[in-house]
């Protein structure tokens, strides 16, 4: 099969959803990742991580000239242009949006010949179980079926494939005005399939208008609003409907350094992650999502209360130990690949600050809590005024011993403070001037041993001299001023030793930081919060530039990675990913309110 090298490079992927998990496709024609039902489900395509074991659904023409990825607007229904040297092939990618949790899931896709003769080799290898199962095809005709565990999966094609137990594969011929579609199934075990009474261009019709009606909703009309709607949907991608919990990336194990030793599973529902998202879906006046979330946290958090896990899977479990798959190599042959995350055994305490901002926020557009929700605000609230004083791993979840992080301190005081802002309006069952003097202390305690006079800046933890990015935040969480002028140096310090032209890493490369191996990329967020911060400064123009310069870096279909390589600027890291897509809607909403 004719299968480019570059296939495997992950800014060459884009993804298709359902609200409950996702698909990765290639720019060559190749579904090569994709775990059922849920996103941190075992995978039933995974070539993105073993190339030969994996599996894949593949519909590869022979000749390839160009390819290119494109969302159909307003959608995540996703568009691949082949041209070839004898013709050109459209492929058409999609779930269905199932209309309840127990629905079957479906991935369509659709091949056209749009113009001349197009050669195509098409490959179905499922490989259930991050291909430890075994794999049984039975059937023939167009229909196949096999099992997974816990699953009932089915594929219904129009073109003629053949094969064995394992793998089936089709060397198509399709001229102009020609085309195959193909429907994948995955439903429940023992769930009886439908006879297949719509069609794939029925399906494509559903899918075009609820992804349209969606978007139709979104209250942000300025300036960079297509990009801001991609990243919309692209959260919305990432989002679980059943639960309303919503994942940091889709995928698990994409290096984020060539050596292997940043490899991590981003499949879970980060809290901090959550709440800034949830904050950008209430100001886009997507307010159903933040109530959704609140819901879900009511639930998640009730094992582990009064304190706030980092990190908790889609239906609120706590019990994500991190594990090595040694059945897959990794991506590009860079293990190894893990599924599980033992950040959710650190202490991080900025987390409070970011659950009751995201409560403050619902507040303040007019949404209620009821009493459990206010009494989840208070407990969170007293959490904030008993652990601020103690060390943690704080924002990047560094794997050294704690320390006085200063970011996790001012998100303690940005606890307090939103906390009673949202008493003033909804009364909650604490004691506001212990919050209040708890509040007052938290700033003290930072003036005094978060600001380095040497360095004129404040500093990533308390008695060292490294900036870090997080910092910049300050001003957007009400903390400081953008203009006073420990913020102003905060940030030209930062730009200072932080950026390299221009794009920022989180802190300063290297062991000593963080305590791990391995070298660091330029961090796609903190380059968003620096665009957010410069705005808040009144430097205008130069906020534009940086933002005009990483809507530059988006892969073609418009979707951001965790890192940009140092080196290339290729996205790095798994994909796509929440906490990148949250920063350029919140950088494009301030851009927007300075220049108006």
């Amino acid at each position: 099969m004719n299968e480019p090298r570059r296939e495997t490079s992950i800014g060459d992927y884009a993804a298709i959803g359902d609200c409950r998990t996702l698909a990765l496709v290639s720019r060559f024609g190749s579904i090569d990742w994709c775990c059922v039902p849920d996103f941190a489900s075992p995978s039933v395509f995974a070539a993105l991580l073993d190339r030969e074991r994996g599996g894949r659904f593949a519909l590869t023409p022979r000749g390839i000239v160009t390819a290119v990825q494109r969302y159909l607007p307003h959608t995540n229904v996703l568009g691949t242009r082949i041209e070839c040297e004898t013709g050109v092939l459209e492929i058409t990618d999609f779930m269905t949006l199932p209309s309840s949790a127990d629905a079957p899931q479906q991935i369509v896709r659709i091949a056209a010949c749009v113009a001349g003769r197009v050669d195509v080799d098409v490959v179905f290898e499922p490989r259930p179980d991050y291909s430890r199962g075994p794999v049984k095809l039975d059937g023939g005709a167009g229909r196949w079926t096999f099992a997974a565990p816990g699953l009932h999966c089915e594929l219904r094609t129009s073109m003629a494939m053949r094969g064995d137990a394992r793998s089936l594969a089709a060397a198509l011929q399709l001229h102009q005005g020609e085309s195959h579609s193909s429907v994948f199934t995955i439903a429940p075990e023992q769930t009886p399939f439908a006879d297949g009474e719509t069609t794939a261009g029925q399906k494509l019709d559903e899918t075009l208008r609820a992804w349209q009606s969606w978007c139709s909703t979104c209250a942000y009309d300025g300036d960079h609003a297509d990009a801001v709607m991609r990243s919309a949907l692209a959260l919305k991608l990432l989002t679980h409907q059943p639960t309303g919990a919503l994942v940091a990336a889709g995928t698990t194990s994409i290096p984020e350094s060539e050596t292997g030793k940043r490899n991590w599973d981003y499949r879970f529902c980060w809290l901090r992650d959550s709440s800034l998202v949830f904050d950008a879906f209430t100001e886009l006046g997507y307010e159903s999502e933040s109530g959704a979330f609140l819901k879900w946290l009511l639930h998640a958090t009730r094992e582990t209360r009064p304190r706030l896990q980092v990190v908790y899977d889609v239906y609120g479990g706590s019990d994500l130990i991190e594990r090595v798959l040694p059945e897959l190599r990794g991506y590009q042959g860079i293990g190894p690949v893990l599924v599980g995350n033992s950040a959710s055994e650190q202490q991080q305490n900025d987390v409070y600050g970011e659950v009751i901002v995201t409560a403050s926020d619902w507040v303040r557009r007019g949404g209620r809590l009821d009493d459990a929700e206010k009494h989840l605000v208070a407990t969170f609230a007293q959490m904030a005024c008993k652990v601020w004083r103690e060390p943690d791993h704080g924002i990047w979840e560094v794997r050294t011993a704690p320390r006085h992080n200063t970011h996790s301190k001012m998100m303690c005081w940005a606890a307090l403070d939103r906390t009673l802002q949202i008493h003033q309006q909804q009364p909650l069952p604490i004691d506001a001037a212990l919050m209040a003097r708890e509040r007052d202390a938290i700033r003290a305690d930072i003036e005094a041993h978060g600001w380095n006079e040497a360095q004129r800046s404040y500093v990533g933890f308390y008695g060292s001299d490294a900036p870090d990015a997080s910092l910049l935040l300050m001003p957007r969480m009400g903390y400081i001023d953008a203009r006073h002028p420990r913020m102003l140096a905060t940030t030209d310090c930062i730009q200072k030793e932080l950026a390299v032209d221009g794009l920022l890493y989180r802190y300063p490369p290297g062991k000593k930081y963080d305590g791990l191996e391995g070298g660091e990329h330029l961090f796609a967020i903190c380059s968003f919060w620096c665009v957010d911060c410069l705005a808040r400064q009144g430097r205008i123009d130069e906020a534009e530039r940086l933002y005009e310069r990483l809507l530059a870096l988006r892969t073609p279909a418009g979707l951001y990675a965790e890192e940009f390589d140092v080196k290339s600027r290729d996205p790095v890291g798994n994909f796509p990913q929440a906490f990148s897509h949250v920063g350029s809607i919140t950088a494009a909403l301030t851009l927007q309110r300075r220049k108006g």
